[in-house]
């Protein structure tokens, strides 16, 4: 099964989170929903970018590489390359 890292933008917060899924559709209204701590300040999480992995393991490890560079120049760069 396939697993996908993705980032998500909020307008209302100027802010962007970093996680993966195996049904990042799915992840994506549960962030909306307000299901997960951290994005439940807001509502209108939108989809801005998507790798995708063939592990669980794969995923992750790549979504640590982004969370540590802790720049949001990186993260800008990476969705303005798709």
């Amino acid at each position: 099964m396939p697993f996908t890292v993705y980032i998500i933008y909020s307008k209302k917060l100027d802010k962007y989170y970093i996680g993966y899924s195996d049904d990042f559709v799915v992840r994506l209204i549960q962030h909306n929903e307000g299901v997960s701590t951290f994005t439940s300040k807001a509502k209108d999480w939108i989809l801005k970018y998507t790798e995708d992995f063939p592990s669980r393991e794969a995923a992750h490890k790549r979504e640590l590489e982004i969370k540590n560079k802790k720049s949001r120049k990186y993260i800008e760069r990476l969705i303005d390359s798709k």
